[in-house]
């Protein structure tokens, strides 16, 4: 490791002690290592033990920087693995971290501008509106058609500080797939490569604004997503300009419910929203946690959602969304054996797998979520025991399903929030089958004919020469290996021509030897040795150069 990768671990290692995040893990699972570790650091002394392990993990993630709070905002929406205590206070680091100084605000934002922020924009507020982990958020409002807008803007410094964790994390995920073995299949390194590649896209606040255009294009009809518009023309790598909204965040259950929101439609749409995300468009935003969802105040019995912040947005690949599609509907049908089937298919375990035992295994985790409302659902267990699952039958971990997973989660920990009796299973059902059927029908395959066609029209009058040429190349491919099977015999023939001069050359030889002994044979022996001499040196000469066919 490096000394800069070892001064962050123990910065990370001190706050951690710092706020007794030690003093909460339960005795039995600590190792003996670890507590050879706390005796060594005996100086670093728990300084909040008035604070609750909610509040003290809070403290610790938001002080480590924004890999680590992007972390805490993850476990926020998960109400089934915390409970309500700590996931309130880890729902803070959303859009509650302490913000930085103005001045510096206004100096990022004139220098990626190129000019002073009131030859743009009126009634600037110093005050930030929010601040994140990697950006602060401040309003202000547009000369030229005096639209109210906001300002995101990075924080300073927050590149380096992302750069160094990352690079810490990559050595430690090193060391442990040096400790598994080549041979492991959870790849540590690959996993947090594509984090890598996730986080540091977040960075670039001008591919953000491509990606929310993009976005705002998919739905730009719908009633049940809107996305702010962006001013491209204002937008750089440090400094993204967009529409300001007026919205209730998701999380606000009691505002929510002050106005009357029809909360079924909103979880359902939510649903929906999903998954003609993943497969209508193959555009999904992958960063969905509380603090970057609004819920539109107009219209609370037809309620939309209000998206933002599209810095980290995930697609999949044809085959995958067809086998990712294939597993769900087999799932919602129970079908064990065709989800097994579609593993081995997908090469997501390998072909060797027991397909019966695995079948088991998947029907013993899924089986118990059926016909059950999500707040008595255990997706903690359920995850858990897929965990066990994959160390059992070996599953490959795939980095391109990890956002994926990710958006999953967040939309279970929204369902629990809005309507815990939501049926998430028989909301997508439709969905999917509906989408099965526009991908495999008649209908299907004639769009990709059609869509194909403006390719084929202008390959076409190219197809009489390009199978004329081929045929012409075939030819002359043909009478090439004939060349070459030539030469081959040819060479061969020669090779044994010499083996067996050579070989005759040595019989001569050893016989010449074997007379050389006896004196009344002395002309026979210098015969014998004269010959074998002519015959080895006509061999050695007549031996084929060595060459490539």
């Amino acid at each position: 490791m490096t000394l800069a990768s070892l001064r962050r671990g123990y910065q990370v290692v001190r706050t951690l002690l710092h706020y007794g995040l030690d003093e909460l893990l339960p005795p039995k699972l600590t190792p003996w290592y670890f507590k050879v570790l706390r005796l060594c650091l005996f100086w670093i002394r728990n300084r909040h033990q008035d604070k609750c392990g909610g509040e003290r993990l809070k403290l610790a993630l938001q002080q480590l920087g924004p890999v680590y709070i992007k972390f805490g905002q993850m476990l926020s929406t998960r109400r089934d693995l915390l409970s309500d205590n700590w996931a309130e206070q880890l729902t803070m680091l959303q859009d509650r971290v302490p913000p930085f100084d103005t001045a510096l605000a206004r100096a990022a934002i004139e220098s990626e501008l190129g000019t002073p922020i009131e030859s743009l924009f009126d009634d600037f507020d110093d005050v930030p509106l929010a601040s994140a982990s990697i950006a602060q958020v401040h309003t202000a409002r547009l000369k030229s058609n005096g639209a109210e807008v906001v300002l995101k803007v990075l924080r300073p410094g927050v590149e380096q500080q992302i750069a160094a964790d990352l690079q810490l994390m990559l050595q430690v995920a090193a060391r442990i797939e040096a400790l598994l073995g080549h041979g492991n299949r959870l790849r540590p390194v690959e996993v947090v490569q594509d984090y890598e590649h996730t986080i540091l896209g977040e960075l670039n606040l001008k591919l953000e604004a491509m990606n929310a255009v993009r976005l705002r294009n998919n739905f730009l009809n719908s009633d049940a997503l809107y996305i702010p518009l962006v001013y491209e023309e204002l937008c750089h790598q440090r400094l993204m300009v967009m529409e300001r909204i007026d919205g209730i965040p998701v999380a606000d259950i009691a505002a929510l419910k002050a106005q009357g929101t029809n909360f079924k439609l909103l979880a359902e749409r939510g649903v929906e929203l999903f998954f003609t995300q993943v497969f209508r468009d193959n555009f999904f935003h992958a960063d969905m946690h509380p603090g970057n969802i609004f819920v539109s105040r107009e219209h609370p019995d037809n309620p939309f959602y209000i998206g933002l912040d599209c810095g980290i947005m995930g697609s999949l690949s044809e085959e995958d969304k067809r086998y990712l599609a294939e597993n769900f509907l087999a799932f919602f049908n129970r079908d064990y054996h065709r989800i097994a089937q579609l593993y081995v298919e997908s090469g997501w375990v390998s072909a060797d797998t027991d397909i019966l035992a695995f079948e088991q295994a998947v029907k013993l985790v899924c089986e118990p979520m059926f016909n059950k409302p999500l707040n008595e659902i255990s997706f903690g267990h359920v995850l858990l025991e897929l965990f066990r699952t994959a160390r059992r039958f070996d599953i490959v971990v795939q980095p391109q399903l990890v956002l994926l997973e990710k958006t999953l989660l967040y939309i279970e920990g929204l369902g629990r929030q809005l309507y815990p009796e939501l049926d998430l299973w028989q909301t997508a059902k439709p969905f999917l089958e509906k989408w099965m059927t526009q991908q495999t029908g008649p209908k299907a395959m004639f769009k990709k004919l059609q869509s194909a066609a403006p390719y084929w029209s202008d390959k076409l009058p190219e197809l009489p020469e390009l199978v004329y040429d081929n045929l012409r190349l075939g030819r002359k491919l043909l009478g090439s290996q004939q060349q070459m099977l030539d030469r081959y015999l040819k060479h061969q023939q020669k090779a044994h021509k010499s083996n067996y001069l050579l070989i005759t050359s040595a019989v001569f030889l050893i016989c010449g030897t074997i007379l050389f002994d006896r004196e009344v044979t002395l002309v026979p022996a210098l015969g014998c040795l004269a010959a074998g001499a002519l015959l080895w040196l006509i061999g050695w000469r007549s031996r084929p150069k060595n060459r490539k066919f």
